[in-house]
Formats: C-alpha cells, sequence, structure tokens
C-alpha cells in the first residue's frame, strides 16, 4: 500500500461501522474526491479490502494493518465475520 503524503491531516472520521451497519455504498465499487486520502481503521475483527484499479489488489485489514485510500482510487469493503472499523479522511 502507498504511504501518506508528508502534508496530508486528518479533517473528518465517519461512525464505527460493524458488518451489520457497513453502508451498501463502501461494499461497492466507489472513490474519494480528488486530493483526499482515507485512514481505514479496523478496531476489532478482519475487513477485506479490494483497491480496483489501476492494478487489482487485495488486502485483509486488521487492527494492526490499517488501510490507505489514495484520492480517486476505485476501492471497495468486505467485512470478514464480526468487525468494527472507521474511516478517516486527510487533506
Amino acid at each position: 500500500m502507498k504511504t501518506f503524503p508528508r502534508d496530508a491531516n486528518p479533517y473528518h472520521r465517519t461512525p464505527e461501522f460493524t458488518e451489520s451497519t457497513l453502508p451498501d455504498a463502501l461494499r461497492r465499487r466507489h472513490t474519494t474526491k480528488p486530493g483526499v486520502w482515507a485512514r481505514i481503521r479496523v478496531v476489532e475483527g478482519q475487513l477485506r479490502y479490494r483497491i480496483l484499479a489501476p492494478e487489482p489488489r487485495e488486502h485483509v485489514l486488521t487492527p494492526e494493518r490499517p488501510g490507505i485510500v489514495e484520492p480517486e482510487v476505485p476501492h471497495e469493503v468486505e467485512p470478514i465475520g464480526p468487525v468494527r472499523f472507521y474511516v478517516e479522511f486527510l487533506r
């Protein structure tokens, strides 16, 4: 996974989601806006994170392994059993 630019600062955080409350929009292909990065923080459990382009990749996120979302890169997530996570946005 990529790393954040040095000047990227957090500005918003989602509520905590579970496998039951995960919005459908996050389960299917979506992107962040231009210039917006995101960090997917798993609090408990595991979350499958699929980067869909330009080169498809898949990662299993855990509390020890957060996900990094690049601006405008299509991606989706899928719970692997019970999970709690949130998304932190940076720009």
